[in-house]
């Protein structure tokens, strides 16, 4: 179609051949193959010039038309790519939206052409199938079928308020954890499992409590009540123990340190919504001054 419109606008094989930089025998070719699946005659051909059929004239416009839009449809492909813009749909772990809340912002207020749709969940989805952009989550990445990268690390810690404390005494020990009323998270990856890293090399303890939830802010409020000890991010409770509301435990045993990812479907071409996103975060989360 495109050595056919060639052909037209410089009135010859041999003038289309050299805009098109091929054979003049390849556009021959390629005219003559249109002609025969079309089953008419589009050019008419001498030794001086060639001109439209009747046919050939109509069919010019629309494949002129056609390649035209080809052409914008390819120029807001590029610019796309080039340019972040559109809706950035994001999956984010429950311990994340804090985290992640101002680089949100400051990539809306650089970006204003694009929107953003973020939905928590506690597991993984199929970024694919429910036509999620990216993913930020915490931990082992389990699908090898995504592209991750790694953001910054993760903190946590062993808390509780000093009234919990004052009831059944304070641990100083990982191992000694079996006897505490342990809040648990419900959806952690690693189940009902602390896992810590200290003088005794990595080691996991298997807990229990009488709360388990899916909420990291449910687990947040009891345990500012008194009601037991909780394993979270830092972020999810910088506030509390600032202010001696929650007290940290177990210093010397710290926690297994975890990552924070960012998880996408491995695509030849990754989109410049995705590409910057990810770009501000990786200076955000690893500068946190900088925010």
């Amino acid at each position: 179609m495109t050595s056919f419109v060639k052909v037209v606008e410089n009135s010859g094989f041999s003038a289309a051949a050299r805009r098109l930089d091929i054979s003049t025998s390849m556009v021959t070719t390629h005219v003559k193959s249109l002609e025969d699946r079309l089953g008419v005659l589009l050019l008419n051909r001498n030794t001086r010039k060639v001109s439209l059929t009747d046919v050939g004239r109509t069919y010019y416009e629309r494949c002129a038309q056609i390649l035209s839009e080809i052409h914008d449809a390819d120029q807001v492909a590029v610019s796309l790519q080039k340019k972040p813009r559109g809706i950035l749909r994001l999956n984010v772990a429950p311990h994340l939206p804090l985290t992640i809340a101002r680089s949100l912002g400051k990539f809306l207020s650089l970006y204003p052409e694009v929107s953003i749709s973020l939905n928590v969940t506690s597991q993984m989805v199929n970024l694919i199938e429910e036509g999620f952009d990216l993913a930020i989550r915490i931990g082992p990445v389990s699908d090898s079928s995504l592209i991750a990268r790694r953001l910054a690390p993760h903190r946590y810690v062993v808390c509780g308020a000093p009234s919990y404390f004052a009831r059944r005494g304070r641990p100083e020990h990982p191992s000694e954890l079996v006897r505490h009323n342990c809040l648990l998270f419900s959806d952690s990856y690693s189940g009902r499992e602390w896992h810590f890293a200290g003088p005794d090399g990595q080691q996991a303890v298997r807990l229990s409590g009488d709360l388990e939830a899916n909420s990291d802010e449910v687990l947040r409020l009891a345990a500012i009540l008194g009601q037991g000890l909780i394993y979270v991010p830092v972020s999810l409770v910088a506030s509390e123990l600032k202010s001696g509301e929650l007290v940290p435990i177990l210093a010397e045993f710290r926690p297994a340190e975890l990552f924070i990812n960012a998880l996408y479907p491995n695509r030849r071409h990754v989109s410049a919504k995705v590409r910057s996103f990810i770009d501000l975060l990786v200076d955000d989360l690893r500068n946190p001054s900088g925010m």
